[in-house]
């Protein structure tokens, strides 16, 4: 069985995959796209097909995990459906790799984490970074712009970093922020990605803010595994992480706000957003604005967990917002 669905967004996906019997049971992913959005149909306008876009082209990439594959198929088909010739350059790797692209003009757009721009490509200090969406965009985009890189209007959700566990540890410990595992944590094995180990904007961070040492440090790119395992009792979460939709595992609040905001924002070379016209951003900020959390949870538990194709769940979620028929 799926869980309940939490939005009008999620019961729109919901109701259409009923109808178009797109995706399976199981998994603890949410229902499948299709028409309908809202309470009986659809609330956006579809996207009109300019002629006068056809001779305009764009190459949208993306990074190589599924969140970045839906928005990138999202970004490259919303387009595509506006008239532009669109070709796509998906999975390029790390941020270091697509941002390097991207300077390079082998892609001309990919989407970006705007606390991965300010922290990763710019080298600003976790700390220093500002730790209100709209502020740390803003900041963002006054650096990118000085490579000459537009970094379009964010989307309502963010993919920040947080500490959490299953919610039986949760419970167990007597946790819900994170400043509650000061005195705990000694006696506690967190895990993350390996390279978080050495990061000042995950492991080292975290302990220097909230004075939490812990016993030990479990490498591992499979944290859910791990703390399913009992190989670690907390982990390093990101808040739109496909799992998190099964309702197993309990988040932790950043309650001393160390992490940034991670909103998304597509990164586009200027030559080619002048190339494209206003229309193209007017396009990108409209497909994205029902991308609030729970939906982006939604699209990537579909991927994950119910392994369907990110370029089938993109489209999904178009024709249930009603963006494309």
């Amino acid at each position: 069985m799926r869980r309940p669905t939490k939005n009008k967004h999620i019961a729109a996906l919901a109701t259409a995959v009923l109808a178009l019997a797109v995706a399976a049971c199981g998994g603890g992913g949410g229902g499948g796209g299709g028409e309908q959005a809202g309470g009986g149909g659809a609330k956006n306008q579809p996207i009109q097909r300019n002629p006068q876009n056809a001779s305009k082209s764009v190459k949208v990439g993306s990074k190589n995990f599924p969140e970045q594959l839906v928005l990138g198929n999202i970004y490259a088909q919303s387009l595509a459906a506006a008239g532009y010739k669109v070709e796509k350059e998906l999975n390029l790797g790390s941020e270091v790799v697509a941002f390097k692209a991207l300077k390079n003009g082998d892609v001309d757009a990919y989407p970006e984490y705007t606390g991965t721009v300010l922290t990763t490509l710019y080298k600003v200090k976790a700390e220093d970074a500002p730790k209100e969406p709209e502020p740390a965009f803003g900041e963002a985009k006054k650096r990118l712009a000085k490579d000459k890189i537009a970094a379009l209007p964010r989307t309502p959700f963010e993919n920040t970093y947080r500490l959490g566990a299953t919610k039986q540890t949760a419970q167990r410990l007597g946790v819900r922020n994170t400043s509650d595992l000061k005195g705990k944590a000694k006696q506690l094995k967190i895990t993350g990605y390996p390279e978080c180990r050495q990061r000042l904007d995950c492991y080292v961070g975290v302990q220097r803010t909230y004075g939490a040492r812990f016993e030990d440090f479990v490498a591992s790119e499979q944290t859910y595994e791990v703390l399913d395992q009992g190989e670690a009792d907390v982990g390093f979460l990101f808040t739109t992480d496909a799992q998190l939709s099964t309702g197993k595992y309990q988040t932790f609040e950043d309650d001393r706000n160390f992490f940034p905001p991670y909103n998304v924002s597509l990164l586009m070379r200027d030559e080619a957003l002048k190339k494209l016209g206003p229309e193209a951003q007017q396009v990108v900020d409209r497909v994205q604005q029902p991308l609030t959390e729970p939906v982006m949870i939604e699209l990537n538990s579909r991927v994950v967990l119910d392994k369907q194709q990110p370029e089938d769940v993109a489209r999904q979620y178009l024709k249930a917002e009603g963006f494309v028929k």
